[in-house]
């Protein structure tokens, strides 16, 4: 990735094939999972409608509860209620990947793309994929059509503003409370920090599942921002690393509404 601009023209399908098996490679090893866990979460809440007056499926509900008519009263006392099943919408869920693109969050890169591509070939989430230095890219189009596309749009290196990212990132929240917003970087940010605590902590406070991922590898533990990382931190917000393999139950746990600062201590390392 970082010397694919002087990859010689005649070369560069067959770089394009190696980072093709690469990609494979790690979609085989993440979707499966991914698809389990999100599909489960969503599926979980499906089950547990919150009744409304307007939905009630009268004729069911006073039918199963003749038996509990009260002749003194003159009235049904129901032991229970019967609602009309509600339509799933077609996108239940918003997922925004905030990707840092300078040179040390590579490995980063290559997993958050084969993911991004991963969430939007899933028709219940909405999906979009950016990467910033000191410029933001929106690649949803690209990363919804091939990861590989992805990465050859990645440029490694320069400066990072982290502060404009995310406010690019905030247009895309419909629905709070149904938006999970990851921002991957090791967090040096050459931006203005204090905007970016700001618009972070209003993320948060609207509702929106908000985690901020240091490093995305199989590696150890990643360089990264320590105070800036505290600072984000004391906002409720988490800053960890993990391994590719833990994407799943961060996702699904999100999804389910846990902790994410006590899940944080459990997956992050």
């Amino acid at each position: 990735m970082a010397l694919k601009g002087q990859v010689p023209e005649k070369s560069k399908e067959a770089a394009r094939g190696l980072v093709r098996a690469v990609v494979d490679e790690i979609m085989e090893r993440l979707e499966q999972d991914l698809r389990r866990a999100v599909t489960g979460a969503l599926n979980k809440k499906a089950h547990s409608v919150t009744p409304n007056l307007q939905g009630t499926d009268w004729k069911r509900t006073i039918n199963k509860n003749l038996k509990n008519y009260d002749y003194k009263s003159k009235r049904i006392l129901p032991e229970k209620f019967y609602f009309f099943e509600r339509r799933r919408k077609s996108k239940e869920w918003a997922i925004i990947l905030d990707i840092d693109q300078s040179g040390s969050m590579a490995d980063s890169i290559i997993y958050s793309s084969v993911m991004g591509a991963v969430f939007a070939s899933m028709p219940a989430l909405d999906t979009h994929v950016v990467v910033f230095d000191t410029e933001v890219v929106d690649l949803t189009e690209v990363v919804r059509n091939d990861p590989v596309d992805m990465l050859f749009g990645i440029q490694l290196g320069g400066g990072t503003d982290i502060n404009k990212s995310v406010r690019y990132c905030s247009q895309f929240i419909e629905n709070p409370q149904k938006t999970i917003f990851i921002l991957i970087s090791d967090l040096f940010e050459g931006g203005v920090e204090a905007g970016l605590l700001r618009q972070l902590a209003a993320m948060k406070e609207s509702g929106v599942k908000c985690m901020s991922i240091l490093a995305l590898s199989d590696r150890g533990k990643p360089s990264y921002d320590e105070q800036l990382g505290r600072k984000i931190a004391n906002l409720g917000i988490p800053s960890f690393a993990c391994s590719p393999d833990k994407l799943p139950e961060l996702v699904e746990s999100a999804i389910k509404g846990y902790d994410m600062l006590s899940l944080s201590e459990k997956i992050g390392r």
